[in-house]
């Protein structure tokens, strides 16, 4: 049997506070989503507030929204962990940097996806505050780390 010696790049606590903020992100989801639940009236176990409900009740439509932005952070959420962790082994201040822009980005998205713009706030919040594509810059920063990632991987397994 063979034991694996891992030695943490002295950054790495960059690394795991930027994975770490993803867990306060998850609990804001979790908040907004219970507030537009109780708003709406959509009782448990119901997910989603009926196609007639959210027509007829713009609180069931938005808690639609939240619920439903609240399922696309679940879905990408592991995938995005592994890579971070993964890149951090090599590159820590940039991986931690692009897992903390995917932090931000993700909020942006659950803000507006939860406006009244409904989901096309995802791409822009408020052309006021300047704010562009939560969504955009949430793929481009999962996107970049997965390559980063997958160059580090290869470089463990080159030996390198």
């Amino acid at each position: 049997m063979n034991t694996l010696g891992l030695q943490l790049p002295d950054q790495y606590g960059f690394v795991l506070a930027a994975a770490t903020s993803t867990f306060f992100v998850n609990s804001l989801h979790a908040f907004r989503t219970m507030k537009f639940r109780k708003a709406s009236g959509v009782q448990y176990p119901e997910a989603y507030a009926s196609t007639e409900q959210a027509a007829k009740n713009q609180n069931a439509y938005r808690f639609n929204c939240a619920q439903r932005a609240h399922h696309n952070f679940t879905e990408n959420h592991t995938s995005f962990l592994g890579a971070l962790l993964i890149a951090g082994l090599r590159y820590p201040v940039p991986a931690a940097a692009l897992g903390a822009g995917w932090s931000i980005c993700r909020v942006i998205y659950l803000i507006g996806y939860t406006s009244s713009a409904g989901p096309r706030g995802r791409l822009t919040i408020d052309a006021r505050l300047c704010f562009r594509s939560g969504a955009l810059g949430a793929n481009l920063s999962d996107l970049l780390l997965k390559l980063v990632a997958a160059y580090t991987s290869a470089m463990f397994i080159l030996g390198n």
